[in-house]
């Protein structure tokens, strides 16, 4: 690429899924009642496990979490496409990209890890659960959690300076709803070697390295069920960690889905629109696969709701505001 083609690039123009007039109203829509009821689901899950003092376990401490991160990582793409249809524009700044990529890995990555977590935090409960308490205990999920935050931190820090370091050409039109960082590879003059290792380097470590310990957790898992002898105390054990596997398998089936389609098709637009499947639909159904799936969530949140006796001083307070 000539040099004269490179330029200081101020702003990037997201194409989305369709240029079509007709169908903008129907996007926005469709993405606009998804956002809300990620929010708003999440949100319900966060309310009701603060709320509930028997919620306060190292598993739904992990979940409440994994539901923060999840209502982070829907909002850092999915409100900037509903701006851009609503003012009709597809720019985004330069500055605007580098920061949502920042955000983007930091959250998937979050996500990973937690998933990680409450798989450890499984296998703990059903392979060594008379020594429960003494191993998940309130520091060692909070040092969890702590050091997953600052890894993620981190590292999405170094994906975005080693992003900035690139050069860019002019006209750029991402195939996409956001900054994707394989698309922005993609559209760099300069030479992305560098930034290809430490991608896949990163995915190795810390997506397929937490992954491999999902597998090892549920494998001892399955292991210890075997041995249980009654059906019933099976399906017990077994119905403790149906709701996570259920998560697990919908967030890295939809994120293995992704970059199958991509690989196989070579189309930036089909790309795009499998992405929807763990930005937008995974973080949407988490929320419905813990509360349906759950008989402790439904206790909190039917007793949140107020369908359930509620607390003395609640009632005191409001018999006052009556």
């Amino acid at each position: 690429m000539e040099p004269s083609n490179e330029t200081q690039i101020s702003k990037f123009l997201l194409l989305g899924f369709s240029e079509e007039p007709g169908l903008q109203l129907l996007i926005f829509g469709l993405f606009l009642s998804m956002y809300l009821i990620t929010v708003i689901g999440n949100l319900l899950i966060i309310l009701a496990i603060s709320t509930d003092p028997n919620l306060h376990t190292p598993m739904y401490f992990f979940l409440a979490n994994l539901s923060f991160v999840d209502i982070c990582f829907t909002s850092t793409t999915v409100p900037k496409m509903l701006v851009n249809i609503q003012t009709q524009s597809k720019v985004i700044t330069y500055a605007g990209c580098i920061t949502q990529i920042y955000f983007l890995i930091l959250f998937a990555v979050l996500d990973i890890f937690l998933l990680s977590m409450m798989a450890y935090d499984r296998f703990v409960a059903i392979c060594h659960p008379l020594h429960y308490t003494i191993i998940m205990n309130a520091q060692l999920c909070g040092l969890l959690v702590l050091v997953s935050w600052i890894t993620c931190v981190l590292h999405s820090l170094l994906q975005s300076l080693m992003m900035l370091r690139l050069s860019f050409c002019t006209h750029l039109h991402i195939p996409h709803f956001f900054c994707e960082l394989n698309q922005m590879l993609q559209l760099a003059c300069s030479d992305t070697f560098l930034n290809n290792v430490v991608m896949c380097f990163a995915a190795v470590l810390l997506a397929a390295g937490p992954f491999a310990g999902i597998l090892y957790s549920y494998s001892k898992i399955v292991s210890s069920i075997h041995g249980i002898s009654s059906a019933e105390g099976k399906c017990k054990a077994f119905s403790t960690c149906a709701s996570h596997l259920s998560v697990v398998s919908l967030f890295y089936c939809t994120m293995l889905g992704v970059y199958l389609s991509s690989a196989a098709t070579h189309s930036s637009r089909s790309s795009a629109t499998a992405s929807v499947m763990y930005t937008v639909v995974t973080p949407m159904l988490n929320p419905f696969i813990y509360s349906l799936r759950n008989k402790d969530m439904k206790r909190a949140l039917k007793a949140f709701f107020g369908k359930e006796t509620l607390p003395w001083p609640i009632i005191i307070r409001l018999k006052k505001c009556l």
